[in-house]
């Protein structure tokens, strides 16, 4: 089997194409949603090679193929495109997400201050994660304004910056690191 080429030259103009082949600018609402998505997914890989717990890697390489899956969704316009079966958010992956965010806080102390991101390199990943999820989800409620969305893809990444959070927290315990709390009176 010839091996593809990495460029197409199809995108040099600033358009691309959605799945369905629908083209689109790259500057447009959409692309950015799965744009950001791509790029958490990133930030949650370099994360993954910091963390030291096999549970926490493992959970977090799922949490990477479901983004996929996200990114999928969002790079189908469903209006023009059916839906492929490996696009779908399930209630599943949202569920799982939840336990994880149980059993994670479940292992914290009570949160009784804000917390400033940072601690060890991996709990300040984690908070890079976190701010990048929320913007994810941002982007993605923009396209959601101009177009239906599952509401099972937003409900997943707002549960992600969640977990996120507490999986930062958890880097700091796990470390021994006292967390940095906001002191809002410091001059």
């Amino acid at each position: 089997m010839k091996k593809s080429p990495l460029y197409t030259r199809t995108g040099d103009a600033g358009q691309t194409s959605l799945v369905g082949g629908q083209r689109v600018s790259k500057c447009c609402d959409r692309l950015e949603a799965y744009g950001t998505i791509d790029e958490l997914n990133s930030h949650i890989g370099l994360l993954a090679s910091m963390v030291d717990s096999d549970t926490d890697r493992t959970l977090l390489t799922d949490i990477q193929n479901v983004l996929f899956v996200v990114g999928s969704y969002l790079a189908t316009d469903t209006t023009t495109t059916e839906l492929r079966s490996r696009s779908v958010v399930t209630d599943e992956m949202v569920q799982q997400l939840e336990h994880a965010i149980d059993l994670t806080d479940s292992q914290l102390p009570p949160l009784r201050a804000f917390v400033l991101p940072g601690g060890t390199q991996a709990a300040g990943q984690a908070h890079v994660c976190r701010t990048v999820c929320r913007r994810a989800e941002r982007c993605i409620l923009r396209v959601a304004a101009e177009c239906p969305i599952d509401s099972r893809v937003t409900a997943y990444v707002n549960r992600l910056s969640d977990l996120l959070f507490a999986l930062a927290r958890k880097q700091n315990v796990d470390a021994q690191e006292a967390e940095i709390l906001w002191l809002p009176n410091k001059k």
